[in-house]
């Protein structure tokens, strides 16, 4: 039980973090507005989401030197801010690492395929490809999770927002923490 509520602690601390970076300025000390691009912000979730999938199918961790592979797959609108992000993070002890693929089946060893905009008229040949591998799709594209996305960033004004697409998670053997799906939008439970 206290491991719950240490991790509602995190994840709201997180949150609140990523919120203040999505859009408020940096407080009275600093009369300058604090200037957060919005994939800053998106790479920080980034970063995040791999921790609160509780499970990854068959699939096994990875063991500490293998990396957790975060994939951009086509034109990266990250550039450094994943990078920088990534840069000494580790999830179930193994380190985080930004790779940026071309084509749709190099993201079948990846545990988080960010999808770019560029890929948007080929979506439905990438999802096909993934098929049922235990790899989280991440897109900001409109209604991605509609169309069989698991998570979609959605920009409300400033703030970064995200959508969950549960059926889309669980058809590919992927386990969302309850964590994770209470801070989310809106979170859709049929296909």
């Amino acid at each position: 039980m206290r491991r719950a509520r240490i991790t509602r602690s995190w994840l709201s601390g997180r949150l609140a973090l990523l919120a203040l970076l999505s859009g408020l300025s940096s407080g009275a000390q600093d009369p300058k507005p604090a200037v957060y691009p919005e994939y800053q912000v998106k790479a920080a979730y980034l970063t995040d989401l791999g921790r609160y999938v509780e499970k990854w199918s068959n699939r096994a961790n990875p063991a500490p030197d293998e990396p957790f592979d975060l994939c951009v797959l086509g034109q990266d609108p990250f550039g450094a801010a994943l990078d920088d992000a990534v840069r000494g993070e580790k999830i179930g002890g193994a380190p985080l690492e930004a790779k940026r693929i071309s084509r749709p089946q190099d993201a079948l060893g990846c545990r988080i395929l960010f999808i770019g905009a560029m890929e948007e008229s080929q979506l439905s040949a990438v999802i096909a490809v993934l098929g049922t591998a235990p790899v989280l799709t991440v897109a900001d594209l409109p209604d991605f999770v509609k169309h069989g996305g698991m998570v979609q960033f959605v920009l409300d004004g400033n703030h970064v927002h995200f959508e969950i697409n549960l059926a889309a998670a669980q058809r590919a053997g992927l386990k969302l923490s309850s964590e994770l799906l209470k801070v989310a939008r809106a979170v859709r439970r049929t296909p």
